[in-house]
């Protein structure tokens, strides 16, 4: 089957499966990226070692009919990692399907996995549902895997399950079996949205117990956490602790050694490992 990619490198897997499972890619649209938490420089290679065009700027209908033109409507617009919603597919493809890392309907939005290890959620998913005109992530689902997540969880753990999985779910039911689950979604019903993570929800706050600030340090992980050393705001990527009884007020620097600052918190001690006083996204501009 032929098929139009959205997306990233984020779910970029998804596009590899297909063409890896005898599907023929014939356009990409991705969008900039800032090369530090977002990238596209896989699907880019992809789409042009198969020398099929590619767009950045957002997707039109008129674009999509363009691609009808050229091609017919029996091919497929697959969305994963795209964020802008998607107009106008049913009048030029056969199939509009989009790849979300939650276990539908449970965490719709832009980037459930910090909320899913920030809850201590004890399982997790990807699913593969029709592409929505009215919303995001509410169409009805064609396939979905579901998988544990340990108590110890990170952000990047959880990213790579995700990938695995839309990656199977892209070469196994969805290259094989599309037309028929096309016949037979399953509506998703009522659900959750989880909007995108403020500064607030990435903010540690050492009046809480060991386990919570070091769960919300997995969960966002590289994606940095921030919180306040003294009268300084830090971004930290990774941090251990452990509990112990003390008197002293949390949030006070009890202990430092060379780049580690050791702080009090409600029931123990945090100690950050890696951190830094600015953001990674300014880090990674520094010098151009």
């Amino acid at each position: 089957m032929k098929f139009a990619f959205a997306g990233i490198d984020f779910l970029g897997g998804v596009f590899e499966a297909l063409v890896g499972a005898g599907w023929t890619p014939i356009k990409l649209f991705t969008r900039p990226c800032d090369g530090i938490y977002d990238h596209n420089e896989a699907v880019v290679a992809s789409a042009r070692r198969h020398r099929v065009p590619m767009q950045i700027s957002r997707m039109k209908p008129e674009d999509l009919a363009a691609l009808a033109e050229a091609h017919g409507r029996d091919w497929a617009l697959v969305v994963a990692g795209y964020p802008w919603l998607v107009r106008g597919w049913r009048n030029a493809s056969a199939y509009g399907l989009n790849f979300h890392p939650s276990p539908l309907p449970m965490g719709r939005g832009p980037y459930p996995l910090f909320k899913a290890i920030s809850d201590g959620q004890p399982e997790w998913g990807v699913t593969a549902h029709v592409l929505a005109e009215d919303g995001f992530d509410t169409g009805d689902i064609l396939a979905q895997e579901r998988f544990p997540l340990s108590e110890r969880e990170s952000h990047e753990s959880l990213l790579a399950k995700c990938q695995m999985a839309a990656r199977r779910i892209a070469a196994g039911p969805i290259a094989r079996d599309l037309p028929a689950l096309w016949r037979t979604p399953v509506p998703q019903g009522a659900g959750s949205y989880w909007p995108r993570v403020t500064d607030a929800d990435r903010t540690l706050d050492f009046r809480a117990e060991v386990e919570a600030i070091l769960r919300r340090v997995r969960a966002f992980g590289t994606i940095e956490t921030l919180a306040r050393v003294g009268e300084t705001r830090v971004y930290v990527a990774d941090a251990e602790g452990w509990r112990e009884s003390h008197r002293h007020t949390p949030g006070s620097v009890v202990h430092r050694y060379r780049r580690h600052i050791v702080v009090a918190a409600r029931d123990g001690y945090i100690q950050l490992n890696r951190w830094s006083p600015i953001p990674a996204t300014e880090a990674g501009h520094l010098g151009r």
